[in-house]
């Protein structure tokens, strides 16, 4: 098994050489390229545009194909990796610093004059902070709100939410706008619910997904329970929010698209649960009418948040070049850009505190982007367990698959997700070396 590893790594790094060497050089025309592997956003033009301007000696180009965790850093690790990658949330942050290949830039931002922790979002400092020291720097920040469909409530004559709305006069609001036709079959939703948002739900609930050690799975807490049984009861008992079955039937209704942004764009639901990012292709349709809120809370309030940021590779030889796009992202021309795109919110505070952020000329309909900045504020980020990673979440997505399919009781589920992912936390800790001191060290026991 090692040996096929091994080979695979090797052939990995071969195939990374001959696309290296295929790409222009890194220094042609008087200047020296950039790659920066990121996202094929169409908003990433501008934003390259913008650096390059701004630095007419360099050339910053993006790599959207080579976004994979593991692809990034075998080619760095072999030599051949991009300057700048991105990183989304603390446990990719945390594997690119222990592969080796993240470059500390700590001091060289003091010595810039920017204090990363305390300029940034608060939920987006450990996607770029690890065991204090500094690796990178936000893009953008998101935390999600209700959107709603004006037309849509203007239709059916149901006045426009408020903020500090309750969950149930948020639920018979939802009905209200749900309409189905003789045969039971929804023609319109009142919610668009992604059920990967169950963790806001039960973050604002008071619970958590891991005790403070994460250690144990807490899903089993009633705190935990209410928060996915409430995701459920939208899709199956409130029957607001179409099921996974009913939303491939709506998207079979005409019209165009699938998904919340879509549904929500062609009238076929009054509200959505999403980001400010969205904007960048609800932008494009014209009249379209829209409103934001916070979402109804249970005892926190509270949404979980998150970053999407961009590290230095340690072992390129333009590491000092690409730190310029660091500072970049944190200049007063890209934050402003930023949100002026609606690429979610800028990562520096202060950026989302003044009267362009709150009133952009140019979408001067966009009267909701103080909501924006209050659920980015009070959102938290997701948690990490050091002891399930990647595919090791398996014990918890597999029962949350069975909620969202109606296929197994919420409270059940969670039960089963805390018995059996607090067993699999304990035999990594026992199987894996590193792991087993962490364990030992935050329980003072065996695992």
């Amino acid at each position: 098994m090692k040996l096929t590893f091994a080979a695979i790594g090797v052939v990995l790094i071969l195939l990374s050489i001959y696309a290296y060497r295929t790409l222009p050089d890194a220094d042609a025309g008087g200047k020296t390229r950039l790659v920066w592997v990121t996202d094929n956003n169409p908003v990433r033009a501008e934003q390259v545009a913008l650096f390059n301007r701004l630095n007419p000696d360099l050339e910053l180009v993006i790599d959207p194909a080579n976004t994979d965790q593991q692809k990034v850093i075998v080619q760095s690790i072999g030599g051949v990796g991009p300057d700048l990658f991105d990183t989304y949330g603390q446990e990719s942050a945390e594997a690119y610093v222990a592969s080796g290949i993240a470059w500390d830039i700590t001091d060289r931002m003091l010595e810039a004059g920017i204090d990363v922790p305390k300029v940034i979002w608060p939920v987006a400092v450990p996607s770029c902070v690890v065991n204090g020291r500094v690796y990178g720097f936000p893009c953008n920040v998101n935390a999600n709100a209700i959107w709603f469909n004006k037309d849509v409530f203007d239709r059916s004559g149901v006045p426009y939410p408020k903020p500090g709305w309750t969950w149930p006069e948020f639920i018979e609001v939802a009905k209200k706008l749900t309409i189905r036709d003789e045969r039971g079959r929804a023609k319109q939703f009142g919610l668009y619910w992604d059920f990967n948002a169950t963790r806001d739900l039960v973050y604002q609930h008071g619970g958590r997904y891991f005790d403070p050690t994460a250690t144990r799975c807490t899903l089993d807490s009633p705190e935990a329970i209410a928060g996915v049984k409430l995701s459920h009861d939208l899709m199956y008992v409130h029957k607001v929010a179409p099921t996974p079955t009913e939303e491939a039937a709506l998207s079979t209704q005409g019209g165009w698209g699938s998904g919340g942004i879509t549904f929500l764009m062609s009238g076929r639901v009054a509200m959505a649960y999403g980001g400010r990012w969205w904007l960048n292709l609800m932008r494009k349709q014209k009249g379209l009418r829209l409103g934001v809120v916070e979402i109804p809370y249970a005892k926190e309030r509270v949404t979980v948040g998150g970053a999407r940021c961009t590290f230095i590779n340690k072992n390129s030889p333009r590491r000092e070049q690409a730190l310029r796009f660091i500072k970049f992202l944190a200049s007063r021309e890209y934050n402003e850009l930023l949100n002026d795109q609606a690429d979610a919110l800028a990562p520096l505070m202060s950026a989302c505190y003044t009267d362009r952020f709150l009133h952009n000329p140019a979408h001067p309909e966009e009267d909701y982007n103080a909501v924006w900045r209050e659920v980015v504020k009070n959102s938290i980020p997701a948690e990490f367990c050091p002891f399930l990673r990647g595919g090791e979440m398996e014990p918890i997505n597999t029962q949350m698959d069975l909620v969202r399919g109606g296929l197994k009781d919420p409270e059940l589920a969670c039960r089963d997700a805390a018995r059996n992912a607090t067993a699999r936390i304990r035999r990594n800790a026992r199987l894996i070396p590193h792991l087993g001191r962490l364990y030992r060290e935050l329980t003072g026991q065996e695992p």
